[in-house]
């Protein structure tokens, strides 16, 4: 799906459906992405082990196949933000925010991108550009992309409300693990602490005409996340679903191959990919 046609399903209260990318980085995977049905994928590159090239890279990928590229920076920082723009994203999440200064100052950089220095600080101070021109221009130049505050702290949700107004994200993100260790019950999806926090989240999130994305790992948690109003649809990410389709698929065919060979050694399914 493309930005603009993400944005307008968003606002018209629809769901969208994506995942983290967090292994993935050849051109080799482009035949994939075609075929995934996937609106929009969450580059990670706060944890996933890439630099810029590679970024820029995987971002073409999918946008060549209609895919939202969305960028997940490594800090709250406009530096970042702007190397994701520079590298062709659609949008950027910016994880773990708690600072009104951060979040205002991404959520500027975002809109303002490529100003810098002293009309980037005329422009969000005072609303002061060089002409018209200049302000229509970045206007038109990033009407598309996304900007994604990242709530992933009870600090954060403390300061949820003062957030939102300091940016005016096109969506909020929550990751379950960050989260759920703030709240003292580390990956305790299931807990009614981290679900009512949840909650509070979406319903802060409504109120301001946001919508929510909740980094759920397990199809019953990302149905969880559906049914308290979550309607960016973040399910799992590339190795979590590859482990999981590795795993189903040859037990299935163990299962079956047993109608030929007899008894065949049971394999002990494990879930082995960290939750970030």
């Amino acid at each position: 799906m493309k930005p603009a046609d993400l944005k307008s399903t968003l606002k018209s209260g629809n769901p969208a459906f994506g995942f983290m990318l967090s292994a993935i980085i050849t051109s080799k995977w482009a035949r994939y992405f075609e075929g995934c049905t996937l609106d929009y994928c969450v580059i990670d590159w706060e944890h996933g082990a890439r630099d810029r090239a590679e970024i820029a890279n995987l971002v073409y990928i999918l946008q060549k196949s209609n895919i939202t590229a969305i960028v997940r920076v490594p800090y709250p920082d406009p530096v970042f933000v702007a190397m994701a723009l520079d590298a062709g994203a659609d949008g950027v999440l910016v994880p773990y925010v708690e600072s009104i200064d951060d979040a205002r100052a991404c959520a500027n950089k975002l809109r303002l991108h490529p100003f810098k220095g002293e009309y980037l600080e005329k422009a969000t101070k005072s609303n002061e550009f060089p002409s018209d021109k200049t302000r229509n221009y970045l206007s038109k130049r990033h009407e598309d992309h996304f900007f994604i505050l990242g709530i992933e702290s009870v600090p954060g949700v403390e300061r949820l409300n003062a957030l939102l107004e300091a940016s005016n994200p096109d969506g909020i993100f929550v990751g379950p693990n960050d989260l759920s260790t703030s709240l003292g019950i580390p990956d305790e999806v299931d807990n009614p602490l981290y679900l009512n926090t949840l909650k509070n989240i979406i319903s802060t999130g409504n109120d301001f005409g946001i919508p929510t994305m909740i980094h759920q790992q397990t199809m019953e948690s990302s149905k969880t996340a559906i049914e308290l109003g979550a309607r960016w649809i973040l399910h799992s990410g590339d190795l979590g679903i590859l482990l999981r389709a590795t795993q189903n698929e040859f037990s299935e065919l163990r299962n079956f191959s047993t109608q030929f060979y007899g008894q065949i050694k049971d394999v002990k399914l494990e879930d082995t990919i960290d939750t970030v």
